[in-house]
């Protein structure tokens, strides 16, 4: 991540948490005050334009949040249905299919 990308962030996240909507001139305001060095108007037009109508403390408190969500739900439904065998045949599946067992090594 490049100095300007870096500083951009940083400048969003401030506005963020000051509650002011993320727009091109505000970074560029920030950028300018904290006398960040060589950043191309660009980058903050880019932030600004990706950022625009979404709540960035939102986004800070989900970040992650979907990986372990998606499949407490697979694994409490298939215990909860009683169906522990499928479960079992479907890791032996994935266990048959992996690279070790054709024959392809990391040293191969």
């Amino acid at each position: 991540m490049s100095t300007a990308e870096l500083a951009c962030s940083y400048a969003a996240l401030i506005l963020a948490d000051d509650g002011i909507e993320v727009t091109t001139d505000k970074l560029q305001t920030l950028l300018s005050a904290a006398k960040v060095p060589e950043v191309e108007p660009i980058w903050s037009s880019i932030f600004a334009k990706a950022l625009e109508g979404k709540d960035i403390k939102d986004l800070l408190t989900n970040v992650g949040s979907a990986g372990p969500a998606v499949a407490a739900p697979a694994a409490g439904a298939a215990a909860a249905g009683g169906d522990a065998p499928a479960a079992e045949e479907k890791k032996e599946e994935e266990k048959e299919e992996s690279d070790e067992d054709m024959g392809f090594g990391l040293f191969d």
